[in-house]
Parts: C-alpha cells; structure tokens; sequence
C-alpha cells in the first residue's frame, strides 16, 4: 500500500507542475484541419509532412489490398505471414531507395529495436550521436556491444570515438537523417567519410526524412549525395509515406538476410497487414513518377519560419518541415500550447524528458496540406499568445 501511495503522491505531483499533458481526441480523419471538442482547429503538429494521411487514392489501395488479400495474417512472417503483397512491398522499398533489400516491421521502433543485436555484441562498439531517437537508444541497449556517444553532430567527437574503437571487431555508427526534436539534417557525407577511413558501418534512421528531404524525396542520403554509402536505413510508414503504421530496415542484401534470421521484433510480431502494404505501395508508386508534395512542404516551412523569426521568436535553426518554437520553461509551454488550441491551431509543447531539461518547446510541423492563409493564422496566433505570455514584445 505504501508504494502505491508513493506513486499516486509522484504523479499527483507532476500534474500541480504543469508539465503532464492531457491526451487530447481527434475526430476526423487527419488533415491540415481536424475536428477536435466539436470545433475545427488547424493541426501544425503531425508528421503528415507531405500531406497523403487521408489521400482518396492512398485510402482506396488500402481498401483494395483488404479486399484481396484480408484483414490480417494471424502470423508472423515465417509461419504464414509473408503474402505477395509484402514481397512487393519490400521490392518497391528498395527500388524507391536504391538500395539492395528491404525487410518490413511494424513499426520503425520495431526496426530500431531489431537492427543492432543480431549485429553487434561483445568485443563490437556502437557510436550514436547523443540526440538519436529513443528507438534507437533502446535498440542500443538490447546489444551486448560497447557503447560510445558523441555530442550532436560533432565530427571531432566522433572522430575521436573511432579512434578508440579501432580495437573493436565491429564498429557502427548510428545516427537519426532529420532529427525529430530540433529539425536539423546529419552531417551524412561527414560521416561516412569517417567511417570509411576508421572501417565502419553506417545505419541512418531517416523516419523524418523519407518522402521530402532530398531532390526526390529520398531522405538524407540523397540530400548529401551518400545514398550507396549508408549500410543500413531505417524508416517508417507512419509519417510522410501515408501515416498509419509499419517500417523497414533497408540496406545491404547480406545484412537484410541476418536480419529474415535473427531480428526478434521480425521473428515474433505479426506482420504488417495488407491494408497497409496497398496504402504505402500506393504512396511510393505516386513518389516515384514526381513529387510535387515535398516542394510544397518546404515552401510551406519556410514561409512559417520566416514569419515566425520575423515576428520575434526563438526558433532552432533548420531546413526541414520541423520548426521548433524555443519556450525553454516547461510549465509555460504546455500552457502556450493550451491556448493556442483555444485560438484554433493545435500544438503540442514538448518538456523533459522528450527533450532535455530547460529546452522545452512547441514543435510544430508543417505539411504540404497546409495553405499560406492557414500557417499566416497560426503566426498570428502565436503572436497573440506569444505576447500575453511575455515570450515576445
């Protein structure tokens, strides 16, 4: 009884914080503008970047894919789980991504949590920049390799870790393409120069890249010109590649073929369902013939960005579709993020520990849903609550 008195005392006294966020209900599909207590509001904080969550031709292949191929398997893939549809997913993954072969998750957390252990143990290192996702942290953890990190970004940092892994049979270096919590892209052709001069493998998660960053949409790899340098990608379904769920490993054939083997979250997960397979073939074949959704996101970023600089707030420096909005107190941010719902635009306020303490923001998102007057209503928005909170003058 004491501990559980402890407990409900522990989360009794976050809430008096401020810093506890009430789950809010979404009642419509997912778009730039949603449906939430009854009112229409303007969502800026998902990871719909290119805007296909409620496509009608996404929406019907996945509909086409469950009329032929059902609902769910009941299965793993190694049992009865693997449908046609599943191997021309994974073709169409690594064709998309110039890359060798692709492997399917149910999540990209999933993907994250199977790529190291089957690939490193004792005796190996892996090296991880200090600002990777928690799916990769965790991924980390689950290997018995050594663990090395470097400060975000820092070449030098990383530089000296491989120099003191080169005693190590493997070594690997893991880093996010976009990062998810500042917006700013690797230093990708940096590093992969270092791990061919120190022999080292590469893995990108680029969960927040894939679909918009690069000339066509191909992620951090192509951005920096790397893309047949990097071993091995992660990436998720549930972002700009239509939203709902599902992710991949791809890379090299040799490394896809130990994970078919040895990755658990593969081995003793469902598979992916078929409605999500028809959903993102879908969004891959529309990728592929052109892309105006990712000139779109960016257009749309920087006219927040710029406007929201102009208007006097603290943003972190980037180029992608995410653009923090620095608040720094927590208390005030999860409060800024209230009231801006209040004014019609919804955001979130991130605090500790999804971001480092004293860094706590409002994230938001811009998508290629999104039109100029909507993003000039959200500026103005942040304007006015900006001001009667005394962020801005």
């Amino acid at each position: 009884m004491k501990l559980k008195q402890e407990l409900e005392a522990f989360v009794q006294e976050q809430a008096k914080a401020g810093t506890l966020k009430n789950e809010r209900i979404i009642e419509s599909p997912q778009s730039a503008s949603i449906s939430v207590a009854g009112k229409p509001v303007l969502n800026f904080c998902a990871n719909n970047y290119l805007g296909l969550s409620d496509d009608k031709k996404v929406i019907q292949a996945a509909k086409d894919a469950m009329d032929i191929w059902g609902y769910g398997l009941s299965s793993v893939r190694f049992i009865c789980g693997t449908q046609v549809i599943h191997k021309q997913l994974e073709e169409a993954i690594s064709a998309f991504f110039h890359t060798e072969d692709t492997i399917l998750f149910s999540s990209c957390f999933d993907a994250n949590g199977a790529l190291f252990e089957p690939l490193v143990g004792e005796g190996d290192v892996i090296i991880s920049d200090e600002l990777n996702h928690a799916s990769i942290i965790d991924g980390v953890r689950l290997s018995k390799a050594q663990r090395l990190r470097y400060r975000h970004s820092n070449m030098e940092e990383l530089e000296h870790c491989l120099i003191e892994a080169q005693g190590a049979r493997r070594r690997i270096i893991c880093t996010d393409g976009v990062f998810s919590m500042d917006g700013d892209i690797a230093c990708l052709d940096r590093i992969c120069s270092l791990a061919e001069k120190y022999d080292s493998l590469v893995m990108v998660d680029d969960s927040h890249a894939s679909g918009y960053i690069g000339k066509t949409g191909r992620g951090t790899g192509e951005y920096w010109g790397v893309q047949e340098r990097i071993d091995l990608m992660t990436t998720t379904f549930g972002k700009a590649l239509g939203g709902a769920s599902g992710g991949c490993i791809t890379g090299r054939k040799s490394l896809i073929d130990l994970y078919r083997q040895r990755a658990r979250p593969y081995l003793f997960s469902n598979t992916v369902a078929p409605a999500i397979c028809g959903g993102t073939l879908q969004v891959l074949k529309m990728l592929s013939s052109s892309n105006p959704y990712a000139k779109k996101t960016m257009e749309n970023a920087l006219h927040f960005r710029s406007s929201m600089e102009q208007a006097g707030f603290d943003l972190v420096k980037g180029d992608t579709a995410i653009v923090p909005v620095m608040i720094y107190d927590e208390t005030k941010a999860v409060a800024m993020a209230d009231a801006l719902l209040k004014e019609g635009v919804y955001v979130i306020g991130f605090t500790y520990p999804v971001v480092p303490k004293g860094k706590a923001r409002i994230r938001v998102q811009l998508s290629a849903a999104h039109t100029a007057s909507q993003i000039d209503d959200a500026v103005h928005a942040f304007i006015k609550i900006g001001r009667m909170m005394n962020i801005i003058k």
